[in-house]
């Protein structure tokens, strides 16, 4: 290791133990810089410090990298801003990254409802524009982060369950088939609404969030990820010859280009969404218009075709979306229960990618009142979206905290500027009609980048785990294995029986079954993320770092004439307890444990109890 030279300050009084002086000195500002080394051979000292880095030459060493609280090279946080035209170009590229997921929930549900290219236009629009409403108030009174609340998957299959009900079966009118099943989805949701509100405002998620250690959020944020694998490249492929060459843009403006362009001002990397949209659209325009899909199968054509989404004739050129447009909701504790079920699906993964957005916008870690108040507004979301009659409820958006990772701004400006774009787009519904024609290949292709990086910021957690604890590996092991597994199994029991494990011969049950099978998987996820967090109390033990140097802030609680113990020498005694054994086997430490004046205090920090150590 480099030595460093530097001498104590003369304002430094305090005498040191032996394992303190041998290795370390005090610098300024309570830090303590390695200033001896034992003798290494010549041809180590020739290497450099650390993998990835030095000056010249690689280490054949692996050397651990500094923690860091808060993400380091975020070029503008959750506080700071770009200038007003490049927050405009990020807002407008937020915009269009949750556009993708809006269209999608909506083309899928209103078809089954019995809505039409016009009843889909418009509740595409009226998601757009609760999307911008509750992202406004995410932002500026729940988490404050720059997260985006827009339309959640976790809702189709309660909705799907709901459109294919049997009670609808004497409707011929498919209009009237469309509201009827609205208005039952609206009442759903607001119940579930009230659920969701009441463990966020009344502070029961905050006693969960209690448990989020680095070691339970870590397996948390990396599934928020990629749980959503399906949505990737599976759907890629359905116009892999679109999908491909868009995923491959994105990846070299991204990576390749900031490289090969030395520039003082980020474009390629922070624009790469809006520059590999514009190409590949205009792509798949001319393969379109040169006829490229005319013979081929109807399934290829709507998904490679620029035309086909019926968006833009159908879409009206101003129409301002109210509540109860549908109607007066109707409520049926059926819908009501399965609703609730999967809001709490949403707080799971809502918390997942609030923790993922702090990172990425620079942020220090989440208190639990912030989360709990995040899930309060996130119910005044579902509210909204059974007011206005969107279909589905919200959530946090995954794909746009993964934006925030790609372009490294964290900007809450920026965000509030996209629900801007929302609300503008969504009452001149031609214009943004125009913009959900984006073939959907598109838009799977940036979602292969964009939840890779919400998983690769759980990833980043773990720098604040004990990586050599083999039940901090059990437990990351076991609850990413599982994660997987379970909805594997799931996907392959549907498959070949046709329907799911808890099967019976009721008509009922068998009309509805299929549609929940999917539903249950998820249902087990969030179980396993409950077990993780719970596991989350392991980590005072399992995740601290036992080292002495870590006691330096209880030297003036120690010396002679000793000093009330500070608040962080207290919080550094508990973090250390389980360390304590092992200091009394270090001859170097301990003379430092068994220092008089450290039973009082213990005694001040009210871990009189746990001294003397019981080995």
């Amino acid at each position: 290791m480099v030595t460093v030279k530097t001498s104590p300050p003369r304002t430094a009084s305090l005498s040191l133990p032996s394992f303190f002086t041998s290795s370390y000195t005090f610098h300024s500002h309570n830090t303590y810089i390695q200033t001896q080394t034992p003798p290494q051979p010549e041809a180590t000292q020739k290497k450099t410090m650390a993998a990835g880095g030095g000056n010249s030459g690689k280490s054949d060493d692996f050397q651990p990298f500094p923690v860091k609280d808060q993400l380091p090279g975020v070029d503008f946080c959750v506080c700071t801003s770009p200038s007003w035209p490049e927050s405009i170009l990020h807002g407008f590229q937020h915009y269009l990254v949750m556009l993708g997921t809006t269209v999608i929930v909506s083309s899928t549900i209103v078809p089954l409802m019995g809505g039409g290219n016009t009843e889909k236009a418009e509740v595409i629009n009226t998601l757009l524009f609760v999307s911008g409403l509750n992202t406004l108030l995410q932002t500026f009174f729940g988490t404050r982060l720059p997260v985006v609340i827009g339309g959640s998957y976790v809702f189709i299959i309660p909705t799907v369950s709901i459109a294919l009900s049997s009670r609808y079966s004497f409707l011929a009118d498919p209009n009237e088939r469309f509201k009827e099943s609205m208005r039952d989805v609206q009442g759903a949701l607001i119940v579930a609404s009230f659920f969701t509100m009441t463990i966020g405002f009344f502070g029961f998620w905050r006693v969960f969030a209690r448990f989020f250690s680095p070691l339970a959020a870590a397996p948390l944020v990396i599934l928020t990820g990629l749980g959503l694998y399906s949505h990737g490249f599976p759907q890629l492929a359905r116009c892999v010859e679109v999908g491909l060459p868009a995923l491959i843009a994105l990846i070299f403006f991204s990576q390749y280009i900031p490289h090969l362009i030395k520039s003082n001002r980020a474009i390629f990397d922070r624009f790469a969404i809006l520059f590999s949209i514009v190409v590949i659209w205009v792509y798949a325009e001319i393969l379109t218009a040169s006829g490229a899909y005319d013979n081929s199968v109807s399934k290829t054509q709507f998904s490679c075709r620029t035309d086909r989404s019926g968006l833009t004739s159908a879409a009206s050129w101003i129409r301002v979306p109210y509540p109860l447009q549908w109607g007066r909701p109707s409520f049926h504790a059926g819908d009501a229960v399965s609703v609730i079920a999967a809001s709490f699906v949403a707080i799971i993964e809502s918390t997942g990618t609030f923790i993922a957005a702090s990172r990425y916008a620079s942020a220090t870690p989440i208190p639990p009142s912030v989360h709990s108040r995040g899930v309060g507004w996130l119910g005044v979301a579902i509210l909204l979206n059974g007011l206005f009659g969107t279909g589905t409820g919200s959530t946090a958006s995954v794909e746009n905290a993964g934006l925030l990772g790609l372009t490294r701004v964290g900007s809450r400006r920026v965000v509030q500027i996209s629900a801007l774009f929302m609300l503008f787009l969504s009452v001149f519904g031609k214009f943004g009609a125009i913009l959900a024609s984006i073939p959907l290949p598109i838009v799977a292709a940036l979602y292969c980048v964009l939840f890779a990086y919400v998983a690769s910021a759980g990833l980043g957690l773990l720098q604040f785990c004990n990586l050599n604890s083999f039940r901090t590996k059990f437990i990351l092991g076991f609850s990413l294995f599982i994660g997987l597994s379970i909805s594997q199994y799931f996907n392959e029991y549907l498959l070949v029986s046709g329907h799911g494990p808890v099967h019976t011969q009721s008509t009922w049950e068998e009309e509805k079954n299929m549609k929940r099978v999917s539903f249950v998987m998820i249902l087990c996820a969030v179980a396993l993320a409950a077990a993780v967090v719970f596991s989350g109390e392991t980590r005072s033990v399992e995740a601290v770092t036992c080292s002495p140097i870590e006691l330096i802030p209880c030297l003036p609680a120690i010396s002679t004439p000793p000093k009330p113990p500070s608040a962080a020498c207290c919080g550094k005694v508990k973090e250390q307890l389980p360390c304590f054994c092992g200091y009394l086997k270090d001859p170097s430490a301990k003379p430092f444990i068994d220092n008089p004046n450290i039973p009082k205090v213990a005694s001040s920090c009210g871990v009189a109890h746990a001294y003397p150590p019981k080995c």
